[in-house]
């Protein structure tokens, strides 16, 4: 029988900004939004065999949802859906998960993020990836966060950059992406990064307000 996952199931918002678990009706939503940003998501995600239509269809989704349910109950991972409110309603607009989860001495979890580009720059990204990371480290009793981009991969780094994320290391040929190994930089943020802040959310506040 599996234990409890510290923090997780959650609900997490800020603004029009909500996180939230996936659901077996997501399937349309997800697929609409993953084949309409192909030139988008495709130069920096792995590469399975299959094409992209295939591989993000509404039953490639099933999968994907089974993979992430088992993971999310075995406390290896937090998935979310990143969808966006507004006057006509919630619309799924991107996915942030929290995997390779390992605790007791590490306390320490990879994050992987995507989101439409139809509200690229918007603040979407940012706002989701800080409510996650200050959820890890309290609810989710997690202490260090990493994320691993492509060095060419500017919109991603931006994200991370904009929330003070360190960057750490570089790592050569680290993932096989569109077609061949490719380097990848590695940041990391850490709870005690934050904590005099009140945390990364209250952090990317302080930092808007101060850019407006």
């Amino acid at each position: 029988m599996l234990r409890p996952v510290p923090g997780w199931p959650a609900v997490l918002s800020d603004g029009p900004v909500l996180l939230r678990p996936y659901h077996r009706s997501d399937a349309t939503a997800w697929s609409d939004v993953r084949r309409a940003n192909e030139r988008w998501l495709a130069p920096w995600e792995s590469t399975p065999p299959g094409g992209w239509y295939e591989l993000n269809s509404p039953l490639a989704f099933r999968y994907v949802f089974r993979d992430q349910r088992r993971s999310a109950k075995r406390g290896e991972g937090m998935p979310f859906a990143i969808c966006l409110r507004d006057d006509g309603g919630t619309r799924l607009v991107g996915h942030l998960n929290l995997g390779n989860i390992v605790r007791r001495a590490f306390c320490s979890a990879y994050a992987g993020y995507w989101v439409d580009s139809r509200v690229a720059g918007r603040g979407v990204m940012p706002t989701a990836l800080a409510l996650a990371v200050d959820h890890a480290f309290t609810h989710g009793g997690l202490h260090r966060i990493e994320v691993n981009i492509r060095p060419e991969n500017r919109p991603s780094r931006r994200v991370v950059e904009k929330l003070g994320f360190r960057e750490e290391a570089y790592h050569p040929r680290y993932m096989h992406i569109d077609g061949t190994w490719r380097d990848h930089l590695g940041y990391a943020l850490t709870s005690e990064d934050v904590a005099a802040e009140g945390g990364l959310l209250a952090r990317w506040h302080r930092l808007r307000a101060a850019a407006s």
